[in-house]
């Protein structure tokens, strides 16, 4: 049985002044996504900034937010690395915690060949008794997990469910789909390719944009599983200038941004993220307000 099927929201890590984690805001932000329809929690993922938590901030966030979510959805925890050793102690820890499931990124700078990676998500996956989903980002990680490499893990591995397809790349997309016989757990990774990724068997999407517009991005999903396929399609692309200005520069600068805009106040970006250029924010600000999203 999948981890969860709709849209799930790599949800951001909220600051205080002091670019300290605010659990506060953060609590309040999963109250948020869960009344309006989120259907899984992703906590310490790319656009929570990982990658600048310590280790006990990561396992904090993982922590409080299982005690938050209190199994009201499925809470799907971030612990890749691009240390094997550290990613398997992340995800003994996060098992521990209560967290429903793993998320995995492909290793990042070190580059593994497709017999590391096989090595690296076997050993992690092994060491815990957890679901686990891919993570395949190349434009960030330098890291390609590709298509049969997917499908021998899933194969292998027991608790290889699913994959987190972010490469943008469609025919790698349905070579992967082809190679497991589309039985694998597919999530779009990209906000712009939910449906078209939905189209080739995909259950869900692992969202930025839920972030902002949790309902709209549920809805997305459960119109296309639920066979409104056109229902689904008009609202994929009235989202797409908004879906654009979030991603014209690194993620998650403008969803912070734009949340900060709308009133969240989860805080600004640590370094060496910086705050969104000038021109960005008017893009962003404007795609919001077409879209008649309120403002602060």
């Amino acid at each position: 049985m999948a981890i969860f099927k709709g849209a799930g929201v790599a949800i951001v890590t909220p600051f205080d002044e002091n670019l300290n984690v605010n659990y506060e805001k953060l609590g309040g932000l999963i109250d948020y996504q869960i009344e309006n329809g989120t259907d899984s929690i992703i906590i310490c993922g790319t656009t929570g900034e990982s990658s600048t938590l310590t280790e006990k901030e990561h396992m904090e966030c993982i922590r409080y937010t299982v005690d938050k979510v209190a199994k009201r959805v499925p809470v799907i925890a971030g612990t890749g690395s691009n240390c094997t050793q550290t990613a398997i102690e992340l995800s003994e820890d996060a098992l521990k915690a209560g967290a429903d499931g793993l998320l995995l990124v492909t290793p990042y700078y070190n580059k593994a060949t497709q017999k590391g990676l096989i090595q690296h998500f076997t050993m992690i996956a092994k060491a815990v008794d957890l679901p686990v989903i891919l993570y395949n980002v190349p434009g960030r990680t330098g890291c390609n997990l590709l298509p049969a490499t997917a499908a021998q893990l899933y194969k292998d591995v027991d608790n290889i469910v699913g994959i987190k397809e972010a490469s943008g790349n469609i025919s790698q997309v349905v070579e992967l789909m082809h190679c497991t016989q589309g039985d694998i757990d597919l999530y779009s990774g990209n906000d712009d390719q939910v449906v078209p990724l939905l189209s080739l068997g995909g259950i869900g999407v692992i969202s930025v944009l839920s972030n902002i517009l949790p309902r709209e991005t549920h809805n997305i999903v459960a119109d296309f599983l639920m066979g409104d396929v056109k229902k689904s399609l008009r609202e994929q692309l009235r989202l797409i200038p908004l879906i654009d200005a979030l991603f014209c520069e690194v993620n998650p600068i403008p969803v912070k941004k734009a949340m900060n805009l709308m009133g969240f106040e989860v805080g600004g970006l640590r370094s060496p993220l910086t705050e969104m250029e000038e021109a960005n924010t008017e893009r962003l600000i404007k795609a919001m307000k077409d879209l008649k999203i309120t403002l602060v």
